[in-house]
């Protein structure tokens, strides 16, 4: 293939990814080429109290996630409740926050263990 060609293709692709990354940050979430990541996380910031025999004490769900990870979903806080009771960690966690999302703020209680929205 004549380099020109392989050029004019590279610009061409170059091009529109760029424009397809700008339109992350235009408005219309969801709409087509819109980045998921602008549109479709959801944050959950959250206080939790683990009692343990008795012995209350707080609870940072980020310990226990993976590193580099700060989206927390209600789904993926509650796995992780599940994972530090099931290891008896924790005989409860209790806690009070809100969930963030394109949507709009929720608020969310975690009351014996369970998250509920």
């Amino acid at each position: 293939m004549p380099e020109s060609v392989l050029s004019a293709a590279q610009l061409t692709v170059t091009g529109a990814l760029v424009l397809w990354m700008i339109t992350g940050f235009t408005r219309l979430p969801g709409r087509w080429l819109r980045w998921k990541m602008f549109c479709r996380a959801t944050f959950t910031i959250v206080t939790l109290t683990g009692t343990n025999n008795g012995h209350a004490e707080p609870v940072n769900v980020y310990e226990y996630l993976s590193p580099g990870s700060f989206l927390l979903g209600p789904p993926q806080l509650q796995t992780v409740i599940n994972h530090l009771t099931s290891i008896g960690r924790y005989d409860r966690i209790d806690g009070t926050g809100r969930v963030l999302s394109a949507s709009g703020e929720r608020p969310l209680e975690v009351t014996d263990s369970r998250v509920v929205l």
